[in-house]
């Protein structure tokens, strides 16, 4: 038995495997769930009606979803040039950052001009942190995974020092947060906590899907990704091309932190994120890398959670199980993209 390049994939292989993948992974789960002394369909019931069974619960999940559309998007622009940046949970954190310091009183403009403003300001200071590993990877070949993952500890830091000094909100009663946002800076909400973040996040998951099509730049991204070396024997600029993936990556990461501190906290804290960056690389996996699978890989994914906090409250369920579900959609979707790429050929 052996692997054999497909040298073409069907269209119905391609959309199917994916879902197949999901559902392995919930039967693959069935055991543990069991486990905890609920019946798994009833188990899943529950988490289902947590996730999606009111428009609270829509509106929960999809409030949920959209930090992890904007991190999954950076991830996957990056991960298609072969650009590894483990470092999308920084990026978010100075977008929120960038946001904070524009939007809580410095600049008083209308809402029309302060929201383009703090977005834009939030993808300059997500993407121009990312243009430092992009840097040292182009110049003298330092590892992107290492620099990427170390400055999102250095970040957390920063706003460790900003939460607690300069930027401390003098009435949260001595709690390690910012000042609030001023009102001209928020996101309109959509419904319950569903804010315009969601519809930006939305629009430039379109905006990637042009840029990876129709663009020359996205086609030399792909290049670089499926051969460097074929990429630069063609005469496509490398390190150009790498840079502006960087600062594509960091700025679209940096957006969701712009959405999450504009459109729900309205503060910045540490707490802020709760892994938005990490998980953004689970939800760009399970997308493979495609801008509009990473819609819906990040409704998916925050259903689960969402779901599995409500399984948490009405089964007395442990909320890990959403992690453990996520942990082996990701390890099935892999095994998909294998068999979707290779079939098994019997010598």
């Amino acid at each position: 038995m052996q692997f054999e390049r497909r040298e073409h994939i069907p269209l119905l292989l391609a959309v199917v495997a994916p879902i197949a993948a999901i559902g392995a992974a919930l039967i693959l789960c069935i055991p543990l769930v069991s486990w905890t002394g609920v019946p798994a369909l009833q188990s899943y019931g529950v988490m289902l009606k947590g996730a999606l069974g009111s428009w609270f619960a829509i509106s929960e999940t999809l409030s949920r979803a959209t930090p992890l559309m904007f991190t999954g998007l950076g991830v996957a622009i990056a991960f298609r040039a072969r650009f590894w940046n483990i470092g999308a949970e920084g990026q978010f954190y100075a977008g929120a950052i960038a946001a904070t310091l524009v939007g809580t009183g410095a600049v008083t403009l209308p809402p029309f001009l302060m929201i383009p403003i703090i977005l834009v300001t939030g993808f300059l200071f997500g993407g121009v942190l990312l243009l430092l590993p992009a840097f040292l990877k182009t110049r003298i070949q330092v590892d992107e995974v290492v620099t990427t993952l170390l400055l999102n500890f250095i970040v957390l830091l920063v706003v460790s020092y900003l939460v607690e000094g300069p930027l401390k909100d003098p009435s949260a009663l001595g709690w390690p947060q910012a000042v609030p946002m001023i009102a001209q800076a928020t996101l309109p909400k959509l419904s319950g906590r569903t804010h315009l973040g969601l519809v930006i996040a939305i629009l430039s998951a379109v905006l990637v899907w042009i840029l990876n099509s129709r663009a020359v730049l996205g086609y030399r991204m792909k290049a670089i990704g499926a051969n460097l070396q074929a990429a630069r024997f063609a005469g496509i600029p490398i390190d150009r091309v790498i840079l502006a993936t960087a600062l594509l990556s960091g700025g679209l990461a940096g957006m969701g932190g712009v959405s999450e501190v504009a459109g729900l906290k309205t503060y910045l804290s540490l707490d802020l994120s709760p892994g938005f960056g990490y998980t953004g690389i689970i939800v760009a996996m399970l997308a493979q890398l495609h801008p509009i699978g990473v819609v819906a890989s990040a409704i998916f994914i925050a259903a689960i959670y969402v779901g599995a906090d409500a399984m948490s409250r009405a089964a007395n369920l442990p909320s890990y199980l959403a992690d453990v579900i996520v942990s082996a959609s990701l390890l099935c979707m892999l095994v998909s993209i294998l068999l979707t790429r290779y079939r098994l050929r019997w010598l």
